[in-house]
């Protein structure tokens, strides 16, 4: 399928009453597609797409236009966006210990790349505590400096343990056996009961 028609599938998903904060709505992407102005179009939907769930087909019609487009960091968040759809969303603020007192020297990636271990509060039949692994996608900013603060969204590699999250519950983020970095979760929305056509 071509990009022109993703984006008029995908935009098809969104209910008409939707806008964003700054009163977007599918009237606009559709008036974007009609001077074949794709990235716009994108842009907007991907905006459309935080305003209530929206099926994982919206999300998968856009990751294919973004790839199409090559578009990067477009597609890879709409691949996070189909993740997040089919398993849940999981939002915390995280702070980076400074460069001093940690083993990180360099800033992280902010788009998905970085997949650490996680003390969730699991422990193992031994007693030690059970490291689980989240991929890190760092919200508006294209990257996380040492010391640094922001807020973040994981995508566990196995869902299944981290059920037990709950708003204000502390996390550690370690890359080796140190604490990397301390988050607090400030959402946790589990997937949506909503068809995935």
């Amino acid at each position: 399928m071509d990009v022109p028609k993703l984006l008029e599938a995908a935009s098809l998903l969104v209910p008409e009453e939707s806008a964003t904060e700054n009163d977007i709505t599918v009237t606009d992407v559709w008036e974007y597609l009609t001077h074949d102005e794709w990235e716009v179009a994108l842009g907007l939907l991907e905006e459309l797409g935080d305003v209530q769930p929206l099926p994982l087909s919206f999300w998968e019609a856009l990751a294919s236009a973004a790839e199409q487009m090559r578009l990067e960091k477009s597609a890879a968040w709409c691949h996070w966006r189909c993740y997040e759809t089919r398993n849940g969303i999981i939002r915390a603020d995280l702070t980076l210990r400074p460069a001093a007192e940690a083993r990180r020297q360099t800033p992280i990636s902010g788009a998905g790349v970085l997949r650490p271990m996680w003390n969730i509060g699991n422990r193992t039949p031994t007693g030690e505590p059970d490291l689980n692994i989240a991929m890190l996608w760092v919200e508006f900013t294209p990257f996380l400096e040492p010391g640094g603060r922001a807020s973040v969204r994981l995508a566990p590699l196995d869902p299944q343990p981290w059920q037990h999250l709950q708003p204000g519950q502390v996390i550690t983020m370690h890359e080796d056996r140190s604490v990397a970095g301390t988050a607090v979760i400030l959402e946790v929305q589990r997937p949506a009961a909503t068809p995935t056509a």
